[in-house]
């Protein structure tokens, strides 16, 4: 009862996206489900039982990260459960989450990538327009995965280069498009029109049969082409948008800029991406300083 309520309030107030919703309810069935192994209910835990719950996580060797975004989870939930005044107090706020090593985004480079769109993997025709189209956009312009499979067709401005996207929050912002995604948006949306899908979709990115994109169709077509110049282990949608913001800074592009472009939140978010760029010039320096 007390999960429906704060998922409601997530979703209707908070307007947060489907994704986000689904791993925090994820998170809270995984926490329910342990409280019922120690017979209690979720208005009765303690920050006893929660940092037990912690430890049971840990020892099933869950990464720290995601035992840190549970636990996030779980202080926003019991938030709301004390501003409903269905507990006295929040116990997470008690609670000290496990220290996470500092890990430089996975990047592909620019080399592979435009030497992958250039090359003649892609089908000529629907399903290959739209593949193309998947990867031209999460490398192009730095979106979301969630940002993605948001997009209309009504909002790419052609004429003015620029598409736009609704980021975390609902925040909007405005994205500067290049000259080879715009003629493959103009050459896929007149090829989805001929498809003469029965359900019309007017969102941008469908499956064959026309309907709406769905985050696993997304992640099958990435790793499907991203296996042809990578052989790292991460091939997730999200790569392409830390190769973006890499290819940006190491081609001298202000630190703040990119920081809008990705729709940060606050430039510590954005900083990271310095680190890619500090161990290139390091890379460099070794390979041409005579002293190096």
């Amino acid at each position: 009862m007390f999960l429906e309520q704060f998922l409601k309030y997530l979703q209707y107030e908070k307007r947060y996206s489907p994704h986000t919703l689904t791993a925090y309810k994820n998170d809270l069935f995984q926490f329910s489900q342990f409280l019922k192994s120690v017979d209690t209910e979720i208005q009765l835990a303690n920050h006893q039982i929660i940092r037990s719950w912690i430890v049971f996580l840990m020892d099933e060797d869950i990464d720290p990260r995601s035992i840190n975004r549970k636990v996030s989870t779980l202080r926003s939930f019991y938030k709301f459960l004390l501003k409903e005044k269905i507990v006295e107090e929040n116990p997470v706020l008690k609670i000290q989450t496990p220290k996470v090593a500092k890990k430089l985004p996975t990047f592909i480079s620019d080399d592979k990538l435009t030497g992958l769109l250039d090359a003649k993997v892609f089908e000529d025709y629907f399903s290959g327009l739209r593949d193309k189209l998947i990867i031209e956009l999460l490398f192009g312009t730095g979106i979301r995965l969630s940002e993605l499979l948001g997009i209309t067709e009504k909002d790419i401005y052609l004429a003015e280069k620029t598409l736009k996207v609704l980021g975390k929050r609902n925040k909007e912002r405005i994205i500067p498009i290049n000259y080879s995604l715009i003629n493959l948006l103009d050459k896929y949306i007149v090829e989805k029109k001929i498809q003469g899908f029965s359900n019309n979709s007017a969102v941008l990115i469908v499956t064959n049969s026309g309907l709406p994109a769905y985050s696993k169709f997304i992640y099958r077509a990435v790793q499907k082409y991203l296996t042809m110049i990578s052989t790292q282990e991460k091939k997730s949608p999200h790569v392409l948008r830390h190769s973006f913001a890499t290819s940006l800074l190491n081609k001298g592009a202000d630190i703040n800029a990119i920081k809008d472009l990705l729709g940060h939140a606050n430039l510590a978010a954005t900083q990271v991406y310095t680190h890619n760029s500090i161990e290139r010039l390091k890379s460099i320096y070794k390979q041409a300083h005579p002293k190096a």
